[in-house]
């Protein structure tokens, strides 16, 4: 399963730059990007991410875009990299 979910995140001090989580498998990155020409950096997460990339994945099952099996599989890997997130 490969999925991508992308939104804009503001910030007073970086200003507005588009979030990116991908999910190939069981891993999931997160790359941001401000501006147009700009590379894709990798971006660290926080807990509003997580929570994002949950209710945008929750708003693609009734559009049947995403299986309910895909769902907890998405929330499986989310639980999990945000227990990696908060060690650190």
């Amino acid at each position: 399963m490969t999925k991508e979910f992308n939104w804009w995140n503001r910030n007073p001090e970086e200003g507005k730059y588009k979030v990116k989580a991908k999910i190939h498998g069981s891993v999931l990155s997160f790359t941001r990007h401000q501006g147009h020409h700009t590379r894709w950096e990798e971006h660290h997460p926080t807990d509003d991410d997580f929570d994002r990339l949950l209710s945008d994945a929750e708003k693609r099952v009734p559009r049947r875009l995403i299986s309910p099996k895909q769902m907890k599989e998405i929330e499986q890997i989310v639980t999990s990299e945000r227990e990696k997130a908060s060690r650190f």
